[in-house]
């Protein structure tokens, strides 16, 4: 009986020691394929960059001090990031604070959000002289994240054009307000404004960025700025392009490409409001028409990037 019991005890042993080799030698398989994937991705997204960005005349040299705001330097480090409004920027901005206390880390989330907003939390590009730009830019990580174009408008037109602050009323909500509703003797207080429940619409929104005066008076606002004006990738070669439909798996693959995975951990990302099924519910007001000049208007996002043209938009 005592034979058969210890006999058991190997039997079982055994079939543990199988089940943890089989489960180690499968996540080794799992995290090699999702390298290799992630490898691929990588290549595919950098290949297309190029193919569109062929035969351009314009070098690095051409751009002004005010078209490298969007690039912040982390010497401790050797990164360049060029943030894009509404694609992930608040938690890069929170991760790349926490890389610059001394080690270990702290975690990126204890930096509340409009504190790593502010813009003196960081040097920028366009801090440095020309030939210590091209220094950076030459031996430094390079990377940025982008987004389908359609939805991160929406996005920008949610966070702030619906839950507008003072500077967002004033330079804006206010004016789509006058012009594009009609509306007359508008306070000039957002408190005001959204106590009476005073809203633009989101074709409102868009008939504010098709008019041709609205890009005459400044550039966009870089909520909503094309994303190749703020990160210009035919100029700058990139080392990472990561999406945020991708977001985590691609975070985690660049804290790899730099050294980093096991110092640090990429803010999770809570689920996202704007999702491409509901794209079309919003874009259901704007008619026809306007749809095909803003994706005109955004037609190289959509390129250089490698979001699909949204036919069920454009083609009806």
């Amino acid at each position: 009986m005592g034979s058969n019991k210890g006999f058991m005890i190997v039997i079982f042993l055994m079939g543990v020691m199988v089940f943890i080799t089989l489960t180690t030698h499968g996540w080794d398989f799992y995290q090699q394929t999702m390298a290799l994937r992630s490898t691929k991705r990588q290549r595919l997204r950098k290949d297309l960059l190029r193919k569109y960005c062929k035969g351009g005349n314009q070098s690095l040299d051409d751009l002004k001090d005010t078209n490298l705001t969007n690039f912040i330097v982390d010497d401790k480090h050797g990164i360049v990031y060029c943030y894009i409004p509404k694609v992930a920027c608040t938690n890069w901005k929170r991760t790349l604070i926490a890389l610059n206390y001394s080690e270990p880390y702290p975690d990126p989330m204890v930096f509340e959000h409009n504190w790593v907003h502010q813009f003196e939390r960081f040097q920028y590009l366009n801090d440095f002289p020309k030939a210590e730009r091209k220094a950076k830019l030459q031996h430094y990580t390079k990377f940025l994240f982008v987004r389908d174009p359609f939805v991160r408008l929406i996005s920008a037109y949610r966070d702030k054009i619906q839950q507008y602050d003072q500077y967002f009323y004033e330079g804006y909500v206010r004016v789509i307000l006058e012009f594009y509703k009609n509306q007359t003797n508008l306070t000039y207080s957002h408190k005001v404004a959204k106590k009476k429940g005073l809203q633009p619409s989101f074709y409102n929104f868009i008939q504010y960025l098709l008019d041709p005066q609205a890009e005459k008076k400044e550039p966009f606002e870089p909520h909503w700025r094309q994303m190749f004006r703020l990160c210009h990738p035919c100029l700058v070669e990139y080392d990472f392009v990561g999406h945020q439909e991708t977001l985590q798996e691609d975070a985690q693959e660049l804290l790899k490409m730099l050294k980093l995975e096991d110092e640090i951990q990429f803010p999770p990302s809570y689920e996202n409001m704007t999702s491409h099924n509901s794209v079309k519910d919003w874009f259901q007001s704007v008619p026809l028409e306007d749809r095909r000049k803003l994706y005109k208007m955004y037609e190289k996002d959509f390129q250089l990037f490698g979001y699909r043209r949204p036919t069920e938009l454009l083609d009806e």
